[in-house]
């Protein structure tokens, strides 16, 4: 174990509306394991984590919510938790909207919060997935082929030319309007769809982006989590592989698995370098079918996954960037990779709704790991080439895609060429233990309220779906639902197709 001085308090702010984030219980067991004083501030209640042993106090948010382009609010909610608490603290963002105001408002905060030091509004920067593609495009990571259409006509076109389906984004899902009807992220499957999204940019307040679609498959759900000090100096970091998600094929990490890749680990390390990005961050890839990985999303935040990157000591990245703010050494990680993480509500819906089970989802097998990744320091030395987008039509904005600026260079082999991360049997003192999101042997008052929550739920949609069974009996509506359909009678199809059999989550359809 390494030495930890939990001496200053901490405080996770969570300012979304999920109170079933797993990711912020799993920050307070992290710190409040080590002796920190754990404060919470959250916008809609604390939720199970609330009930954790391990939280010295819950803080309501700011009055009447936030306005992201104004977060003069969560100041003065902010300086009066400082007030209270009576000492300076070290504040984790758990969501991208609580990091991107925090880093707007992060010099009113000096002396009351350690924050990690970010540059220029780095964190809006990096949300903005119009502002991503160029970076990607200017430091050579594979990225989806994105077009930011200047006109309806041209969004139209863009979505001929990238073809059907394509994913249309704002590239400010933040300031979407509450009640509008406006998703972050849209599967479009027609022209007119892309046009008549378009023509609602005024309301959605940023600008929309077309990208190529690329359909989930097996072993193409990856992610990387690291935790970096001044200058994109890498503390603790991984890549980990989605083996179950919810919604199925489209959402959250319902399992993961922390995998060494070396392509995946070579494109984090070599853009947090090139931002300066300290603190915690958290992307997304999807291979390709050529083997090459594609950065989808970047949140500058912990990912409510992150303690499946726990390494052998207990280390995890929201320990490493307490030490770091702290003025504390931050040892060297050892072991970690096999580990498997479960947030057990999720796991359960996916594995039922997919119709699989977690070790058989994947590429390979369950003891399965690919060998271990160059180290940060070796991958470090090597500037990749710099690309920029180009102007096309009558002002949209083409952005490098499969065959961009370094493609396959930087993300994965090119086409016919080798798989990155050879595949070994890891030996059985590296196949790490479960880590489960819920359940702590030592805090089990947050997975029974999670529990009786997810039952009640269920409970609930179970009662409502009876009230709507027909008086003649629930064994024939069920035979009527199953009954198949005859031939010769099938229905036209309709004019347009359907859409993900799940429903998406914001920003959680993938691209290339």
């Amino acid at each position: 174990m390494h030495a930890f001085d939990g001496h200053v308090p901490a405080v996770v702010l969570r300012l979304d509306r999920n109170p079933f984030h797993h990711g912020t219980l799993g920050a307070v067991r992290s710190l409040g394991r080590k002796g920190v004083e754990v404060h919470v501030v959250v916008e809609a209640g604390g939720g199970p984590m609330g009930r954790s042993r391990y939280l010295h106090a819950l803080h309501p948010g700011p009055d009447g919510g936030l306005d992201p382009e104004a977060p003069e609010t969560l100041l003065e909610c902010l300086v009066g938790v400082s007030e209270r608490i009576g000492r300076p603290a070290v504040l984790v963002a758990m969501d991208d909207l609580s990091a991107i105001a925090v880093a707007r408002i992060a010099p009113m905060l000096d002396g009351r919060f350690r924050i990690p030091h970010q540059p220029d509004g780095l964190p809006a920067r990096v949300a903005d997935k119009a502002e991503l593609s160029r970076l990607c495009a200017r430091w050579d990571v594979p990225h989806p082929e994105t077009v930011i259409p200047a006109s309806g006509a041209e969004a139209a076109e863009a979505a001929w030319r990238l073809g059907l389906p394509v994913v249309a984004k704002w590239s400010r899902p933040w300031l979407l309007p509450a009640g509008a009807g406006l998703r972050s992220t849209t599967l479009v499957h027609c022209a007119a769809e892309a046009r008549r999204l378009y023509e609602r940019t005024p309301e959605a307040g940023s600008r929309l982006l077309l990208q190529r679609f690329l359909p989930a498959g097996t072993d193409t759900d990856w992610f990387f989590h690291g935790a970096f000090g001044r200058g994109g100096r890498p503390l603790l970091a991984g890549s980990g592989r989605k083996e179950l998600s919810w919604p199925v094929r489209t959402g959250l990490t319902a399992v993961g698995r922390w995998l060494p890749d070396p392509a995946v680990e070579e494109a984090a390390l070599r853009l947090a370098r090139r931002l300066g990005y300290q603190g915690i961050l958290d992307l997304d890839f999807r291979r390709d079918e050529n083997g090459c990985f594609r950065l989808v999303d970047f949140n500058p935040r912990p990912g409510a996954q992150f303690r499946l990157f726990t390494d052998a000591g207990g280390l995890d990245v929201v320990q490493a960037m307490y030490l770091d703010l702290t003025g504390q050494r931050v040892p060297e990680p050892s072991g970690g990779p096999g580990r498997v993480f479960v947030a057990e509500n999720y796991a359960l819906l996916a594995a039922v709704r997919g119709r699989q089970l977690p070790w058989r989802s994947g590429a390979v097998g369950r003891d399965a790991v690919p060998a271990p990744a160059r180290s940060p320091e070796a991958g470090s030395g090597r500037e990749a080439g710099s690309g920029s987008g180009s102007e096309s039509g009558s002002g949209s904005v083409s952005l490098p895609g499969p065959n961009g600026a370094g493609g396959e260079r930087a993300g994965g082999p090119r086409p016919g060429g080798p798989r990155p991360g050879p595949v070994r049997v890891a030996p059985r003192a590296e196949r790490g233990r479960v880590e489960a999101a819920w359940f702590a042997a030592d805090d089990p008052v947050p997975f029974l309220a999670m529990l009786a929550a997810f039952l009640g739920r269920g409970a609930g949609k179970g009662a409502r779906a009876l009230r709507g069974v027909p008086a003649h009996g629930r064994r024939t509506a069920r035979a009527v639902v199953r009954a198949p359909r005859q031939r010769g009678r099938d229905l036209p199809p309709s004019a347009t197709p359907a859409g993900p059999a799940a429903p998406a989550e914001p920003d959680e359809l993938v691209t290339r």
